[in-house]
């Protein structure tokens, strides 16, 4: 199928802006590969160190340099329910590799945090540093040069992000990510959501809101929505770099435990050591970055993921802009709905089709790159295809279902549920921002009426509770921003908005801060760049002032005569200091971060340019005139 006109100039662009950091990336992964299998370079105080837990056999092989050995990189806790099943993994992957004449060893821990337990807590302001955290600690596991390849477990929010940024610093190295799979079905996302709005008005208690929230998180694996960590999934599958239908099969089942074993003995044969090497910096490239973003849009998945793939690009010396994000999304259909974006959970998604639907009728249309090089033969077309258990237990795969078992969950490209995809960005005097309209009803994507101007989120609920609100408004929640206090999810807003918004009166959200993936019904403009606390326009919003949302014309603006716009001086951060829980250990975090445009990224990411600003490339590539599509003023002494 030819690639539509629209993803080759998306991709053409991102190329060319690209075309230096890219060389240099490569360059510098050629060189790595060239020095030959690292293992075999140590001295022999280091092997002995290396290997001397190991038993026997291992110690033999690790010795012989022959055989391949491969890295476990592990984001364990049995916290949090989508890591727990990583307990047994090491276990069954060095019962694999052995039984192939090989090695594999746990190569060292990343933390992983759960957004789901910090919302609306101090512990927030931590999390999206937890990202750069988990890169460094992926290299760092990495540092011993024992690897001939390496295996990723993770699953959600910025463990993910965290585990690619990393696994790109040794982009020589072959790499194979090994999800653990959503949790069974609980209650229904919208029942749940209901209780919430209920609790919210008073009308249930804290007791039918606690066992609402227990029967819908109830089980080990991701949970059942289609937020960051299910997001994730897809969007690994669409670079090809996780097993084919991988994402979505429940833990604890033979199915699981196959696609295990079949992902680490993928990880062997595509090391420097046989003859189908594969290393990951190669076939992450801006092809597989444009099949992530095309997958994320047609599926309406998480906003986090318009910060976290352009720090991904970018660690693979490739430049992503917003305007890349936009041109992609106004390209691809809708074809899924998924809670929050439809009533179905994840679950019932694989059972409709799944990803191999959704690549598939992506592929035919020509909006998904189906040349990219993956982790297994075949390209994307072998992503069309669903795992099964062959006869003697081992990995088999079949081809997906040619029509969507039920087509309110998934449709074909001819008949999408809205032409476009999932995300938009807005522009106007307040800066740049995004918006999921795909979880937005057509007569809510657009509002104009009166600030409410807060600079923390409780204060909202705090107005409510007094009876303070106006009957229309805009909630402008400010400094939530990456360098103000981390940029936090404000998904805690939602249930109050989402039951204003039942009651018939209009409500909106404008902030610099993140919501969710599980971004809900209400309209909402997040990640406003350049955020206030960067002497952005939300710090001169004054209550009472006229905002003007509109999502299907990409507006953001506040609706203030020009010259008195212009005279206004930002208002400083009125937020009582935030009390500390860790909180001084990222003060460096918060000072050196980019903006949500360039990533939020507070470390050094990919190779820098020749001319020493990675993020300064050729004007004549950029799609647009905004802030998001060039060095702008504002961040050049931050980038």
């Amino acid at each position: 199928m030819t690639l539509d006109p629209r993803i080759a100039a998306v991709t053409d662009r991102i190329r060319a802006r690209s075309r230096r950091s890219r060389a240099a990336y490569l360059a510098g992964i050629e060189a790595a590969h060239e020095q030959g299998p690292n293992r075999s370079r140590l001295s022999c105080g280091n092997l002995a160190h290396a290997f001397a837990a190991c038993g026997p056999t291992d110690k033999g092989r690790l010795r012989a340099d022959a055989t391949p050995n491969l890295g476990i990189v592990d984001a364990y806790n049995d916290m949090l329910s989508a890591h727990q099943p990583f307990e047994t993994y090491p276990a069954l992957i060095r019962e694999a590799v052995r039984a192939l004449g090989a090695t594999a060893q746990v190569a060292g821990g990343v933390p992983a945090m759960c957004d789901g337990v910090t919302q609306g807590r101090a512990g927030m302001e931590l999390s999206l540093f937890s990202r750069d955290v988990i890169a460094q600690a992926t290299a760092i596991a990495l540092s011993h040069d024992m690897f001939d390849g390496a295996v990723y477990l993770g699953v959600c929010d910025k463990i993910v992000p965290g585990l690619l940024i990393g696994a790109l610093a040794f982009g020589h190295l072959p790499a194979v990510f090994i999800p653990a799979g959503p949790m069974t079905p609980g209650i229904p996302n919208k029942q749940k959501a209901e209780v919430r709005e209920r609790y919210a008005a008073g009308e249930a208690t804290r007791e039918e809101l606690l066992e609402a929230e227990a029967s819908s998180y109830h089980a080990p694996g991701t949970c059942t929505f289609y937020g960051t960590a299910n997001s994730n999934q897809v969007l690994l599958e669409a670079m090809g770099v996780q097993l084919p239908g991988a994402s979505f099969v429940n833990p604890g089942t033979p199915l699981r435990d196959a696609l295990t074993r079949a992902a680490t003995e993928r990880a062997l044969r595509i090391t420097a050591l046989g003859a189908d090497y594969r290393p990951l910096g190669r076939l992450i490239d801006e092809r597989a970055i444009v099949n992530a973003i095309a997958a994320l849009m047609a599926t309406g998945g998480s906003t986090n993921h318009t910060i976290h793939w352009v720090a991904v690009a970018r660690a693979a010396g490739i430049a992503l802009t917003w305007d890349d994000i936009d041109a992609i999304s106004q390209a691809v259909p809708l074809l899924a709905r998924v809670y929050p974006n439809g009533e179905a959970d994840v679950n019932r998604f694989a059972a409709c089709g799944g990803t191999q639907f959704v690549f598939r009728e992506l592929l035919d249309a020509g909006l998904m790159h189906a040349d990219i090089e993956t982790v297994v033969p075949g390209g994307m077309r072998a992503y069309c295809d669903e795992p099964r258990l062959a006869a003697d237990g081992s990995l088999d795969h079949a081809p997906g279902i040619a029509t969507s078992a039920d087509e309110t969950v998934v449709r074909p490209a001819s008949a999408p549920f809205e032409a476009q995809g999932g995300l938009r960005l807005l522009r106007g005097n307040l800066g740049s921002a995004l918006i999921k309209l795909s979880a937005v009803k057509p007569e809510f994507r657009s509002i104009t009426a009166p600030a409410v101007v807060v600079d923390a989120p409780q204060l909202l609920n705090r107005l409510h509770a007094a009876g303070a609100l106006p009957r229309d408004f805009v909630a402008v929640v400010r400094y939530q921003g990456p360098r103000a206090n981390g940029m936090p999810e404000l998904h805690s807003l939602a249930p109050l908005l989402g039951m204003l918004q039942n009651q018939g009166r209009r409500v909106a959200l404008v902030t610099d801060g993140r919501l969710s993936g599980a971004s809900g019904k209400v309209p909402a403009a997040i990640h406003v760049t350049p955020e206030a606390a960067r002497d952005g326009a939300l710090a001169k919003l004054r209550e009472g002032d006229m905002i003007r949302l509109d999502g299907e014309a990409g507006v953001l603006e506040a609706l203030v005569d020009a010259d008195e716009w212009a005279s206004r001086e930002a208002t400083p951060n009125r937020a009582p200091s935030a009390h500390d829980i860790g909180r001084n250990l990222f003060a460096l975090n918060r000072a050196m971060v980019t903006a949500a445009d360039r990533g939020a990224l507070s470390i050094s990411c990919g190779p820098p340019s020749p001319e020493g600003d990675a993020w300064e490339y050729d004007a004549e590539y950029d799609l647009g005139s905004s802030p998001v599509s060039a060095t702008a003023p504002h961040e050049a002494k931050d980038a």
